[in-house]
């Protein structure tokens, strides 16, 4: 069971900020929806991602899984907190794909910050967004 620390004020403050940042970044041109993630490691390097949108639909990566797979590419792989930022006036969660890819690294008790551009923000865990995941542990049980 893991045992997460809660963010400093300054840390949320800059967990806030980079995701705004980031999400200044999105390459949304088909959807308009702009949306910026910032990931702090567990050995406080603060990870950057946005989302970045392709004319082929699916070859799109959300601004979640750009966080996780730069900070993974890098060597992090124990995270603190997450924070993801869009342009809408209400609190928006990540997507189902996300919560299932986040929910490889976990933990689930891993802060999730939701954050308007107002800088309002739902806290919730990676376990309140997926209940029941099927993670790398239940997966273990299936393989020979």
């Amino acid at each position: 069971m893991s045992t997460i620390r809660a963010l400093t004020t300054e840390e949320q403050e800059k967990l806030i900020d980079l995701s705004l940042e980031a999400r200044d970044n999105s390459y949304s041109p088909y959807s308009k929806f702009r949306v910026g993630a910032a990931l702090l490691t567990e050995d406080g390097v603060w990870i950057k991602g946005c989302n970045v949108e392709n004319a082929s639909y699916g070859a799109a990566i959300c601004a979640e899984r750009t966080a996780y797979v730069k900070a993974l590419s890098e060597g992090h792989s124990k995270f603190i907190a997450l924070g993801v930022s869009t342009d809408q006036v209400v609190p928006v969660s990540p997507c189902g794909i996300c919560r299932q890819f986040i929910s490889e690294f976990g933990p689930k008790d891993l802060p999730v910050y939701m954050i308007t551009p107002n800088r309002e923000y739902k806290l919730v865990t990676l376990n309140d967004l997926l209940p029941h995941s099927f993670s790398r542990e239940e997966a273990g049980k299936f393989l020979l």
